[in-house]
């Protein structure tokens, strides 16, 4: 059985469940705390189905970021002009 074949059948036994739900609500009440609490369980469940739908049905190969070509060539030495030693300080200036 395939994932959208898991899928479907899950879907159809969130389908019954909701009916038999509705048809239960209909003879006790909706009032009660616990009919309450079974229906928001169930629409919760129809999100997380919902989800794992969207999910299964996402790209199977994951994207790869765009590679990048570094040259060898040696950078401007002006680019360095106004910049200070890592860890050693500003060269105009003594260390405490």
């Amino acid at each position: 059985m395939s994932v959208h074949d898991d899928i479907a059948a899950i879907q159809r036994s969130l389908d019954d469940l909701h009916r038999s739900l509705s048809r239960l609500e209909h003879q006790i009440g909706s009032g009660g705390l616990e009919i309450r609490r079974a229906r928001l369980d169930a629409d919760h469940l129809r999100e997380s189905m919902a989800l794992l739908r969207e999910a299964a049905s996402g790209p199977a190969a994951p994207h790869r970021p765009e590679l990048v070509t570094i040259s060898d060539a040696p950078y401007d030495f002006s680019l360095w002009t106004d910049s200070d030693d890592e860890g050693l300080g500003a060269r105009d200036r003594r260390a405490p």
